[in-house]
């Protein structure tokens, strides 16, 4: 098999994004899924499936479709992970993972049972810039890294009925713009020793604006920032003790970075741009994955998305954001 076939299951703005991708990287689109067959009909003729699906079930149940993305809210994405891995499909879940990492741990653990493929759509760990960065990294370039900053700020919308603001719906900015910096720092340094987190709430009660300090055995610190009521620069720098790594903004997206001395001699600049918005990345990864037999990526293995939730669970605990039903 050289490609798979693909199905998305939920049928909003990201799904639209990943569908173009997919064309873009020449993958095979099979099937599109909704809740609603008028809904689906309208998407497959927009991005050229060739099969629409009035319910998720009967997507994951269509033969010609072999691996899912699943592009529903977070607080959906365990439940829905779960119905096409018991349908026999490999799954691709849309970041965060899932809305908590004990629905983290189902998912993987029925992967594993099933020897199925699950990844985690952390598209930026897989853009070229991201693989440059672990490059320099391990070749010493920056020396030893000691310290990290990445921001996702934007200016969202602030009505009280808007999915992010509704805490039933895993509302505020930590798990839609905080999970990106806070990946970041675990692919670069890795699992924390601590976790430190201070928020602002919204009216609502989901966070307006995260700050948070993960802190490493080795003494390293990570700051990250998350807010969806003002809009940052998006960028992100890694502090090694020869040298720093600048990734510009939007340092989550295609974008180039720049290793740069101590001296502030620039010793390198990278650019990162891509065909297309760059989701075809993880696309290719998890077709590499089942092509090779194999059910972990080193980019980004489930048990580390799984480590990313307990993260982000125990963030939340300190700032006391609890999600109705939990």
């Amino acid at each position: 098999m050289t490609t798979l076939r693909w199905g998305l299951l939920g049928l909003g703005g990201i799904s639209r994004k990943f569908a173009a991708d997919l064309r873009v990287a020449g993958l095979d689109l099979a099937a599109v899924g909704s809740r609603a067959q008028e809904s689906a009909d309208r998407f497959a003729a927009e991005v050229g499936a060739p099969r629409a699906h009035g319910s998720y079930a009967a997507l994951v149940d269509d033969p010609t479709v072999d691996v899912v993305y699943v592009g529903t809210p977070h607080p959906f994405h365990a439940e829905h992970a779960l119905l096409a891995l018991r349908a026999g499909k490999h799954v691709l879940v849309e970041k965060p993972f899932t809305l908590n990492a004990a629905q983290a741990r189902e998912v993987v653990a029925e992967a594993d049972a099933r020897g199925l493929v699950v990844l985690e759509a952390m598209w930026t760990r897989f853009l070229p810039h991201m693989v440059r960065l672990r490059e320099l990294v391990a070749a010493g370039a920056l020396g030893e890294v000691r310290a990290l900053t990445a921001d996702h700020s934007q200016r969202l919308p602030s009505d009280p009925g808007h999915r992010l603001q509704d805490p039933a719906l895993g509302g505020g900015a930590l798990l839609d713009l905080g999970i990106y910096p806070v990946s970041f720092a675990w692919d670069v340094l890795g699992a924390p020793t601590s976790v430190t987190a201070r928020s602002v709430p919204t009216a609502t009660g989901v966070d307006a604006q995260t700050s948070v300090v993960l802190t490493y055995a080795g003494g390293q610190h990570a700051v990250t920032h998350s807010a969806l009521d003002v809009a940052g620069r998006n960028d992100a720098v890694v502090l090694g003790t020869e040298a720093r790594v600048e990734i510009d903004p939007t340092f989550y997206q295609p974008t180039s970075l720049r290793l740069v001395a101590s001296d502030r001699r620039v010793l390198e600049t990278f650019d990162g741009s891509v065909p297309g918005r760059g989701m075809q990345f993880q696309a290719l990864e998890l077709e590499r994955l089942v092509r090779e037999g194999r059910s972990a990526s080193d980019a980004l293995p489930p048990h580390e998305s799984v480590a990313i939730m307990e993260t982000l669970d125990e963030v939340r605990r300190q700032i006391g954001l609890v999600y109705p039903g939990e």
